[in-house]
């Protein structure tokens, strides 16, 4: 007996398999934020080091980790098509993206509010004799925070989206030979 897939199976794996991907991209933001940084020329560029070969972790673990999912949805429901496996990265994404947002901004609203008094202070001090005293006004009234959010709420979505287009074209694979029965 073949499974039927449903939204409902496609939203229930989803769901899991986004929470994955946020707890993924939750841990590298936390890791990034307790990473220390140094003036030293050589930690420096140790740290740098270990900071590009963590990024390259996580992009190509979670390529690697959304084809597994996608695979195992096919494997679970054979009858799964390329357009089910689209809408289950999809909405990965979707889910992958709210869970992260939402971290990101209890991170800069509660847990470490000072990340953007911080930086735009620095913006103001590298810029002060540039900028005119109006554009400085208009960075003091630019709420960061929220701006973050849906800053990441999108970039996620879309990469997600990218990424499932690109991997659902192969998952399932299929012959497509396997049902032609006309012999030349």
């Amino acid at each position: 007996m073949e499974n039927s897939i449903t939204r409902r199976i496609i939203w229930d794996r989803a769901s899991k398999a986004g929470l994955a991907f946020g707890g993924i991209s939750i841990a590298y933001m936390l890791i990034n934020s307790i990473m220390p940084t140094t003036e030293s020329v050589g930690t420096g560029m140790l740290i740098s080091l270990i900071g590009v070969i963590l990024w390259a972790v996580k992009f190509f673990g979670c390529i690697w980790l959304m084809k597994l999912f996608m695979k195992k949805l096919v494997q679970d429901h054979s009858e799964a098509s390329n357009a089910d496996t689209f809408r289950f990265g999809v909405a990965t994404a979707l889910l992958s993206a709210l869970i992260f947002s939402a971290f990101y901004l209890l991170y800069t609203t509660v847990i470490n509010p000072d990340i953007y008094v911080e930086a735009l202070a620095s913006v103001k001090e590298a810029y002060a004799g540039i900028m005119p005293s109006e554009s400085m006004e208009v960075l003091d009234n630019i709420n960061f925070a929220t701006t973050g959010f849906f800053s990441q709420l999108i970039y996620c979505f879309l990469y997600g989206t990218v990424l499932s287009a690109i991997l659902s074209r192969s998952i399932p694979s299929r012959d497509p030979f396997a049902n032609n029965t006309n012999i030349d």
